[in-house]
């Protein structure tokens, strides 16, 4: 790894998940709503990161979420909307692993949402999971949190592996 243990700032993150997926030969990618693509930026970034990156999909708006990722009619803030979007973003980038992000940043809410509301949908060859975070603070700091949030989450899949 090439920065400290310690360093737990969203740069320093991807620098861990290039790490990891460079030496697990995994193929990662993202879909991002709220962040904007936050989290791809940092990981294209990242060292080696055209060995394994696969991209982003960037489905901000609602029908972007439901024509090209599939996303259920309904809420676009949920479990359901994320976890469709990590594994619809896996099929169509043919990735191992997706970290998908979709919330409320604010100022005010979505979806019935209060703002700071985030869910994660984590696709990890097959099988996904969902993690719902409330995060405080102006909506750059929801969307630098949730980055970092996602980047953790990316390296704790790919590290238990």
């Amino acid at each position: 790894m090439t920065s400290a243990p310690d360093d737990d700032t969203p740069s320093s993150l991807a620098e861990k998940v290039a790490d990891l997926a460079a030496s697990s030969g995994r193929q990662v990618a993202t879909a991002e709503s709220l962040t904007g693509g936050r989290i791809s930026c940092l990981l294209g970034a990242a060292p080696n990161s055209s060995a394994w990156f696969r991209g982003s999909i960037v489905a901000y708006s609602r029908e972007v979420k439901h024509q090209l990722l599939q996303v259920p009619p309904g809420p676009v803030v949920s479990a359901d909307s994320a976890a469709t979007m990590a594994a619809s973003t896996a099929r169509l980038l043919g990735a191992d692993t997706v970290i998908a992000v979709t919330g409320a940043a604010g100022p005010g809410a979505h979806d019935g949402q209060d703002p700071g509301t985030v869910w994660f949908g984590l696709y990890d060859r097959g099988t996904v999971t969902t993690q719902m975070k409330t995060f405080a603070g102006h909506p750059d700091d929801v969307v630098e949190t949730t980055a970092g949030h996602a980047l953790d989450m990316l390296a704790h899949c790919i590290a238990d592996e």
